[in-house]
């Protein structure tokens, strides 16, 4: 039994931030019916890279789900949406504003078939305010919402997060929403309109510059790989590469310097605190960086973990998916079954449960995989699937 057993989702998103949300749901054990639209399915189908002709862009974000691919501008495509609107119990669409309604299947229409909805919208910046029918793409929220203003080098220029944060976290957003709005449906509540702008997401996770902001009136600007309000926490070269330190609590700054050899430091008023150490990072980084340099990444790992230091190697992506810890924990696992691919690798679940473990089941699929399972499910017969396909309705 998974957490989400039972629980089916109607799935009309595309690209990143609607897919990684329902993606996240069939991990934890939702069924994901997942909608395409006629006749090219998912924009990300489009996006290198290519293998055996499927873009790995779209296979990453979709594994779990079952795909069928429908005309919503037909009257026939229409009549597939309701059947299968009628056994689902979460919509996620995130089209810009206004779409479905034009389609003639936006909420209010469709909460009157289905009280208990629970329908997801997820849009650049939400379904009301003075930016309501702008465009968004991942760069224009991170713009937008302040991350890249104090990413980057001290002195450089802004700078955008490498991973498309602003359409994950609204994913993220739009997951942990529909779990709030599933928990109201199971105390006897009714369904409910959940509203996820991915700037609004970008805003919240920002909140401890936000902080700084308003506690000390400065913008924060770009510090690099250090730490604005902890002292040494920072990334320096070794001797073969570079080691992350973080260090912030006195205790852990008495063992760091007992590590490098660098006791006299204690008894430096300039480094006394972290509060002092913040003031005079320039200053003591400049002491640090020689002694680091003069062993290796794994030396400095080595002695650092036995004293209790936080720290860590600067891991590239193919280090990262051969790590043993991130191997032991099944973060990176092999799904086999797609129809094109064969074995596919992808990330694992994060979420480790005691009771329902989960595991992701299947690969992603390939367009219109499930068209005629899905159909035949919902009661149409086998020539008519057959017309619905010779009359472009699916594919």
């Amino acid at each position: 039994m998974k957490p989400l057993q039972g629980v089916r989702v109607l799935d009309l998103t595309r690209i990143l931030s609607g897919p990684y949300s329902t993606m996240l749901l069939g991990d934890l054990g939702a069924d994901i019916i997942k909608l395409e639209p006629y006749p090219e399915g998912d924009d990300s189908r489009g996006n290198p890279p290519f293998v055996n002709e499927e873009s790995m862009y779209y296979v990453s974000l979709n594994r779990g789900k079952k795909s069928i691919v429908v005309n919503l501008k037909t009257e026939e495509g229409k009549e597939i949406f309701y059947r299968l609107l009628s056994e689902a119990d979460i919509l996620v669409e995130n089209f810009k504003p206004g779409t479905m309604e034009k389609l003639g299947l936006g909420y209010e229409v469709l909460k009157e078939r289905r009280p208990k909805l629970i329908y997801c919208a997820i849009s650049g910046f939400g379904q009301t305010g003075p930016y309501r029918n702008r465009a968004a793409y991942d760069a224009v929220i991170q713009a937008m919402g302040g991350i890249m203003s104090f990413t980057g080098q001290a002195g450089g220029s802004p700078t955008r997060v490498g991973t498309s944060i602003g359409d994950i976290t609204a994913g993220l957003f739009a997951a942990i929403g529909i779990l709030g709005a599933l928990r109201v449906i199971e105390q006897g509540g009714e369904g409910q309109f959940i509203d996820i702008s991915m700037l609004d997401c970008q805003v919240a996770l920002v909140e401890g510059q936000i902080a700084r902001y308003f506690g000390t009136g400065k913008t924060p600007q770009p510090v690099g790989n250090r730490h604005a309000t902890a002292t040494p926490f920072d990334m320096f070269k070794t001797k073969d590469g570079h080691v992350i330190v973080a260090v912030q609590k006195n205790s852990m700054w008495e063992s760091f310097c007992k590590v490098t050899g660098l006791e006299y430091l204690l008894s430096d008023a300039r480094f006394e605190t972290n509060a002092a150490r913040c003031d005079n990072e320039p200053a003591l980084k400049a002491i640090i960086e020689p002694v680091l340099s003069e062993k290796t990444t794994q030396e400095w790992i080595d002695l650092f973990s036995a004293a209790n230091v936080a720290c860590g190697p600067l891991n590239n992506i193919a280090s990262v998916v051969s790590d043993p810890h991130i191997l032991s924990r099944e973060m990176i696992v092999e799904v086999a079954g797609h129809k094109k691919l064969g074995k596919v690798k992808y990330p694992g679940i994060p979420i480790k449960y005691s009771q329902t473990k989960c595991a992701i089941e299947s690969p992603a699929p390939v367009l219109g995989q499930h068209s005629e399972e899905i159909l035949a499910r919902i009661g149409f017969t086998n020539e008519k699937i057959a017309a619905l396909r010779s009359g472009k309705v699916i594919k």
